[in-house]
């Protein structure tokens, strides 16, 4: 089993997804201690955002036309494609920042839409190409957003990953959440335990 470990927070040791990462990686392994593991954290060394040059360097036909800046652009996002369809199990960091998820985030995932590698256009319209696998996603925020209707409307978080993993053709997908993260310690200490009992489980099912 290949598995590959996205971080994304920028808080370092205070972050909360980066704790649930941690605890979902580890549950895994313990699962399946053969498993090969591939980390990746995006905030240290974050993929530069789309532009006109990036783009370019991703899709120009002719590699040999393009600046030596834009061939390392293509090398980071052709590595960053390979091993994200390598993976058995992504197992994805993603704290919520102002209703989205982090910019850096949005970075790799720009990275990795590429038609012909994890997705493709038909007659019939998109169909994904990277199904197969498991993403499990570390879910925290500070307000209580999954329990309440109106609320709900201001998730472009965990909505938009859904969105765009099942874009790919990933239908396997997990959240894990801790939320209410901000509305005291004891709502706090709540949702990580609630947090946990659901990696635990996730051990459960990936040794099945």
């Amino acid at each position: 089993m290949n598995i590959l470990h996205i971080d994304t927070s920028v808080l370092g040791d205070a972050s909360a997804s980066r704790r649930l990462t941690g605890s979902i990686v580890e549950n895994l392994r313990h699962s399946a201690p053969n498993a090969v593991v591939s980390y990746r954290d995006l905030a240290a060394a974050p993929p530069a955002h789309l532009s006109g040059q990036v783009l370019q360097a991703m899709t120009s036909a002719e590699p040999g036309s393009l600046t030596e800046a834009q061939r390392q652009e293509r090398a980071l996002t052709d590595a960053l494609v390979e091993e994200f369809l390598a993976a058995d199990v992504v197992v994805i960091g993603a704290p919520m920042y102002n209703f989205a998820i982090p910019t850096q985030l949005k970075a790799w995932i720009d990275r990795l839409a590429q038609a012909g590698k994890t997705f493709k256009y038909t007659e019939a319209g998109a169909v994904g190409l990277a199904g197969g696998k498991r993403v499990v996603i570390a879910s925290s925020r500070g307000g209580a957003y999954s329990t309440d209707a109106t609320l709900q409307a201001l998730d472009h978080q965990e909505a938009y990953l859904r969105t765009v993993l099942g874009f790919f053709g990933i239908t396997d997908v997990t959240v894990v959440r801790a939320e209410g993260l901000a509305m005291g310690d004891a709502a706090r200490n709540k949702a990580f335990v609630q947090a946990q009992s659901q990696i635990d489980g996730l051990s459960l099912r990936a040794a099945a």
